[in-house]
This record gives C-alpha cells, sequence and structure tokens, in this order.
C-alpha cells in the first residue's frame, strides 16, 4: 500500500514539474515570437509584411498538398516536400502554444 501511494506521488510530481517546464518553454518560444515580430517590424515594415505573406502562401501550398489525396506512386518532391515540412512544423507550433502558452499567464 505505502509502495502504490510512493508510486503515485512521484508521478504527481513528474507530471507537475513536466507540465511548468513545458509552459515556460511555450512561454520563451512566444516570446521569441514575438521579438522576431519586433525587430523584423522596427528593421523594415515592407519585408515584415512581404515575409508574413509569403509564409502566409508557403503554408497554403503545404496545407494543399497535406490535405490533397496524393496521385498513386508519386512522393512529394522539392518545393511540395518543402511547404508539407513547413505546414506541418508550423501546425505542431500551433498547437503546442495553444495547450500550454495560456498557463504562462503572459496572455
Amino acid at each position: 500500500m505505502a509502495k502504490r501511494v510512493g508510486e503515485f506521488l512521484v508521478e504527481s510530481v513528474g507530471e507537475a514539474v513536466a507540465e511548468v517546464v513545458l509552459s515556460l518553454l511555450a512561454c520563451a518560444l512566444l516570446g521569441l515570437l514575438a521579438l522576431i515580430v519586433y525587430v523584423s517590424w522596427s528593421f523594415s515594415p515592407r519585408v515584415t509584411v512581404a515575409g508574413a505573406g509569403l509564409l502566409s502562401l508557403a503554408l497554403a501550398h503545404g496545407a494543399w498538398r497535406t490535405f490533397r489525396a496524393p496521385a498513386k506512386g508519386r512522393r512529394r518532391r522539392g518545393l511540395a516536400a518543402v511547404t508539407t515540412v513547413v505546414f506541418t512544423a508550423t501546425a505542431a507550433t500551433a498547437a503546442f502554444l495553444a495547450l500550454y502558452a495560456p498557463g504562462c499567464n503572459c496572455l
């Protein structure tokens, strides 16, 4: 009985520590993204808007290639592979921030 209680306590403390670490990581990532936008906007608003447009275009192409039914026997190559990876990484980052960034009370 005491062994199970000890295991429960260790597991609970481990989960709490993991939540804190993930929340701090999410806050650091959110702060880094905000800093990148701020510095970019300070450097050149036109380049920032153009970069955001190009990123949006790449994300749209990646989403289109990800959710479109591929032709039989064809692999994604070149630009399609790059935009698919960019879309997937952005979606994973957005999901991570949506889960853990509100926990840091910076929003």
